[in-house]
């Protein structure tokens, strides 16, 4: 079984990813990274015919170039550089970074190694790429689809109907049953006042609407691996380069990478005020808003000029207790992945595709939940977990 190329454009992808990779154009083009793929579910089975087919795939995808009107449309972006966007008139995937097989153990193995500046580009189109190749070629695409299409129309009427009163930006490229639903589902939602955007850049582009994202994990993990940073304190140089890159424009900062109380000791009153608020990825949300709230309010930061992003893992019903119970107290606002673009009558793939390695150095994240680290050398991590765990204790 053949399929159409799935990715048929380069801005098919999370804003984000281009606000992170103008920080290392400009700051860190000497870094070289490894990213490495994981299926968290138990029970999904890779054939080899897909692995064929996701190797196709990438061969595909490394003959894209950005066009003329996509370029534009990066450059109308108030904080995208120009010289950040010439850039990208050259940049291309290179099919060398890029290693997908079959492992002995019958896993689906892929490994990206190369210049992070330009590897790190390849994580969502492999995952939009895994999880397309993988529903089409295992269940009848069309029951899916009327599956979705039934769920989606529930979600619209409660919507219409007034069950659900928050806003939210739809979140998702990296686990979307196909390009066409994601297309579909956007076109749908913007349709509703609820729907404030996407985080793909390509249909913000094609529908109108703004594009939403700031930066991952990975960015802070980067910082890792640079020579003569002191590993507690990368999160703080993170911020800090991320200022001065975007000046404010582009503000959200993402809490959990090195755990949000570590976070916190960073987030003094002067980043505080600069940053238009933070995003919450793991870890109970209701805890995690009430800790924020408190720390704005110890700066003397009125925290109703603030926004809390929610993205973890949400469906409509969480979105809206969170929505609640901050209500009047706080801005909040949600990114809303997997339930809006693969929620149809079979189980989603819960796959990643994690930065690993920094010049050779392993990285990692701890998250707010410790289930959620992703880290392939296990003496690292702990030495990293007991970094934080001094910084903490000492209060320094």
């Amino acid at each position: 079984m053949k399929l159409s190329p799935i990715i048929e454009s380069l801005l098919d992808t999370d804003l984000y990813k281009f606000n992170m990779n103008m920080v290392m154009f400009h700051k860190h083009t000497n870094l070289n990274g490894k990213y490495l793929f994981k299926c968290r579910n138990n029970d999904v089975v890779f054939t080899e015919e897909m692995v064929e087919e996701i190797n196709a795939q990438i061969d595909h995808l490394c003959t894209l170039k950005f066009s003329e009107d996509e370029l534009s449309y990066l450059n109308s972006i108030s904080f995208i550089k120009s010289d950040y966007v010439e850039f990208l008139r050259l940049w291309h995937p290179i099919r060398k970074y890029v290693t997908c097989y079959k492992n002995p153990d019958g896993e689906l193995f892929i490994e990206i190694v190369g210049p992070l500046f330009s590897v790190m580009q390849f994580e969502v189109y492999l995952l939009e790429i895994v999880n397309e190749v993988y529903f089409r070629m295992k269940y009848d695409y069309s029951t899916l689809v009327s599956s979705a299409q039934e769920k989606l129309d529930e979600k619209i009427k409660a919507i219409n109907e007034g069950k659900y009163t928050f806003r939210f930006a739809e979140f998702g490229c990296r686990r979307r049953l196909s390009r066409e639903w994601q297309d579909h589902v956007v076109k749908e939602l913007l349709n509703t006042d609820a729907c404030v955007g996407t985080s793909n850049v390509y249909l913000a582009m094609k529908y109108g609407c703004r594009p939403i994202g700031t930066y991952a994990h990975e960015y802070v993990q980067m910082y890792q691996g640079i020579p003569g940073v002191t590993l507690a304190y990368t999160n703080k140089l993170a911020m800090e380069e991320w200022f001065e890159e975007f000046q404010g424009d582009n503000g959200t900062a993402l809490t959990d990478t090195l755990g949000t109380a570590l976070f916190l000791k960073d987030f003094d009153k002067l980043q505080a005020m600069c940053y238009t608020g933070v995003r919450h990825d793991s870890g109970d949300p209701i805890q995690w808003g009430e800790m924020i709230i408190d720390h704005y309010q110890s700066l003397g930061i009125d925290p109703r000029g603030k926004t809390l992003l929610f993205s973890d893992s949400l469906d409509f019903d969480r979105a809206q207790e969170i929505h609640n119970h901050f209500k009047g107290r706080v801005n909040v606002s949600f990114g809303i992945g997997t339930f809006l673009t693969n929620d149809t009558c079979e189980n989603p793939l819960n796959i990643v595709i994690k930065l690993q390695y920094v010049n050779g150095h392993p990285v990692a994240k701890l998250s707010d939940v410790p289930g959620k680290a992703m880290c392939q050398d296990e003496d690292y991590l702990s030495y990293l977990k007991s970094a934080v765990e001094y910084r903490l204790k000492e209060g320094i």
